[in-house]
């Protein structure tokens, strides 16, 4: 289980100047609130609140968010008012747990009322991005912990998860995120095409790594040999929802995908990533079509690599992903690795201002500003508006164009 303490020492190393001591207040406050409850698992239900703060605390995120994530089901679990809360922590983190609070009254119950809940997601994030990200964080480890339930519960959070959650976090970037919910929800919602696919990857996963470990090995001595810095390179086995979802465009045929176990290239700077895709084309040949730049053409939700897939002279088909440190903190974890754009009360006022007032009387600040926000940096942020906006003929039409990219034109993974 995890500790207040872990999490202390985890934003310690990313947020030195951070008042930790509120994460350490709101947990004794919580411990306090929620002390004999208990989870269907038999867990003291502490080990919920810390287990969302710890992910959030992985993701970087800052000392308000975490000490709201202790706090979350404070109001809705416990005889702690919202009067007596804001008075334990101000009006920033009460407004928080209040709003995670509000989303948690939404439910999933048919795709009519889906979609108007999603609308009701949209408006949260708009408000206070920060709201929803402790929502995914508190989601995911209810996915975590669903065998506990009965069955019919599984089934209709697993579905609201694949649904509406999983959709919120590929729009935020957080691609890491989406693919461990769907993966999550998967045996759930669909157990038998679940055992489907397990039963047809099951030996090869294990083949295509062995091939990938001796491909890496040329290819790592290769970039050395260039005096080209690498900071990681390692193998990503395909999330399993996305590979049935791939699956199904190529009637189940394993040997035509190509990304089922991934090379991935991460060095220091963005013209590194050209020199290594030369590097990459000048020792195998490359599929012709196969090569994408979302560097210079990044996608909707900010990602952004260079994809490659190529030939080996053994006869083999690998998929090879190149990108920066940046780039790999966004795909990964998507509009959380901005978490200090969030330090005013929403995002959208935030952006008018560019820096927090704190970095203008902290000299540690004012030396190494952080980067301001780029407009693919918030780009979701103006879909999110134009979704809230727009008028559809149907709910089902609504909620059909959330899981469409906007850039139709585009070439996606």
């Amino acid at each position: 289980m995890p500790t207040v303490q872990r999490i202390l020492k985890k934003v310690k190393k990313y947020d030195s100047l951070g008042d930790t001591a509120i994460i350490q207040k709101a947990y004794d406050f919580a411990l306090k609130g929620h002390q004999g409850q208990k989870r269907i698992s038999g867990e003291d239900y502490i080990s919920h609140c810390l287990a969302a703060a710890e992910t959030l605390a992985d993701w970087k995120l800052d000392v308000e968010t975490i000490a709201a994530s202790l706090l979350h089901d404070i109001l809705d679990d416990t005889q702690i008012t919202l009067k007596e809360l804001k008075n334990e922590f101000g009006e920033n983190i009460s407004k928080l747990v209040e709003g995670v609070g509000k989303i948690d009254k939404i439910k999933y119950q048919g795709q009519e009322r889906a979609a108007e809940n999603f609308r009701k997601l949209i408006l949260a994030t708009a408000e206070d991005i920060r709201v929803v990200l402790i929502k995914l964080a508190d989601r995911l480890h209810n996915m975590k912990t669903l065998a506990v339930l009965p069955k019919e519960k599984q089934k209709r959070i697993a579905l609201e998860t694949l649904e509406i959650y999983a959709p919120i976090a590929n729009r935020l970037g957080m691609g890491e995120l989406k693919g461990q919910l769907e993966d999550l929800t998967f045996p759930y919602v669909y157990p038998k095409k679940y055992q489907q696919l397990i039963n047809i990857i099951k030996e090869e996963y294990e083949e295509r790594e062995k091939y990938l470990i001796k491909a890496r090995g040329t290819l790592e001595a290769k970039i050395k040999k260039e005096k080209i810095e690498i900071v990681d390179i390692h193998s990503r086995a395909k999330h399993q929802y996305s590979l049935y979802k791939k699956l199904l465009r190529y009637d189940m045929d394993l040997d035509k995908i190509y990304d089922l176990v991934a090379l991935r290239i991460i060095v220091t700077k963005d013209e590194d990533c050209y020199t290594v895709l030369g590097i990459i084309h000048k020792l195998w040949k490359p599929l012709p079509g196969r090569i994408k730049d979302y560097i210079a053409l990044p996608k909707p939700n900010g990602y952004q690599s260079l994809h490659t897939t190529v030939f080996t002279l053994d006869g083999k088909i690998i998929e090879i992903q190149i990108r920066t440190s940046k780039m790999h903190q966004k795909a990964e974890y998507g509009i959380a690795s901005h978490w200090y754009y969030s330090e005013q009360k929403g995002l959208i006022k935030y952006l008018q201002k560019f820096l927090p007032p704190i970095h203008q009387i902290m000299p540690i600040y004012q030396k190494n500003p952080p980067p301001r926000p780029t407009d693919k940096d918030i780009s979701w942020v103006k879909e999110l508006q134009k979704w809230q906006e727009e008028k559809f003929n149907s709910p089902e039409e609504f909620f059909k164009s959330l899981k469409i990219d906007f850039f139709k034109d585009r070439i996606f993974v």
